[in-house]
């Protein structure tokens, strides 16, 4: 079983309470942290990370050298949903919350990793579905309130050969895993989830050309995290989740650096 302990809060003069946390992220103890290992779950962005084929690569310009100019800076010029990356309710509803919208409490959840990874090696369009969630809850218990649930495919050593990460057929169809439709309603409607990830390119299977995932989580104001990094490295439960999430005006989403703290 995957249970927290809860003893008090050790966010005092943040703004934040141990009443509007998830359980995972309050502290053991007042002398530190209840956990030993943070593990970063984020993958380095440049020009060669793959990017969905609407988008333009990541582009970085220099502006400065300290050489020359005493001080350094570069311009950095990328879509919002390029790399490891947070998707806001509003990249698909219209009427959806943007990115800076999101309350500040959601970005620290109890992290649960579900592995299809197995049956991705030699179906590449698998999908996750409620069995596998069931299954997880049968080794693991009840996913917790508040949790980010991931995906787990298998798919992060691809990242080296972007062809293989978006994996399109010669009719430029991409072949990758994601979250099945069903398993998309049972997170929404039966567990009180507050986002979903997959280490692919997408939380939709690649193959799909109506996004039914992306529309039952977003459209229940759920947020998603794509291409999730070095899941393979942590626990399947018990982890805490910290989200370092974008804040540009009207975002629909935006890279993020996440970690895991357990």
């Amino acid at each position: 079983m995957c249970s927290p302990d809860v003893v008090r809060s050790a966010l005092a003069g943040t703004g934040l309470t141990a009443e509007t946390q998830p359980p995972a992220v309050r502290f053991a103890h007042e002398g530190g942290p209840a956990f030993r290992h943070v593990a970063d779950l984020t993958h380095t962005l440049s020009p060669r990370f793959p990017v969905f084929p609407f988008y333009e690569p990541f582009r970085m310009r220099n502006l400065a050298a300290v050489e020359k100019d005493g001080w350094a800076a570069n311009e950095l010029t990328f879509a919002e949903h390029t790399g490891t990356h947070l998707d806001a309710p509003s990249h698909f509803v219209a009427s959806g919350q943007t990115a800076d919208a999101l309350e500040v409490s959601r970005f620290l959840a109890p992290l649960v990793v579900v592995s299809v990874a197995e049956r991705a090696a030699h179906d590449e369009d698998t999908l996750v579905t409620v069995d596998d969630l069931a299954e997880w809850e049968r080794r693991h218990g009840r996913i917790a309130d508040g949790a980010v649930v991931v995906m787990e495919s298998g798919w992060e050593p691809r990242v080296a050969q972007p062809g293989r990460f978006l994996n399109a057929d010669a009719a430029g169809v991409m072949h990758h895993p994601g979250w099945s439709r069903e398993a998309a309603e049972w997170l929404v409607h039966e567990r009180a989830i507050t986002g979903v990830g997959t280490d692919t390119i997408s939380l939709d299977f690649g193959a799909s050309t109506t996004y039914e995932a992306h529309q039952v989580l977003l459209g229940a104001g759920k947020y998603g995290l794509e291409c999730v990094a070095s899941l393979g490295g942590v626990p399947a439960c018990g982890a805490t989740l910290v989200v370092g999430a974008p804040k540009h005006e009207g975002g629909t989403g935006g890279p993020a650096r996440l970690l895991a703290l357990y």
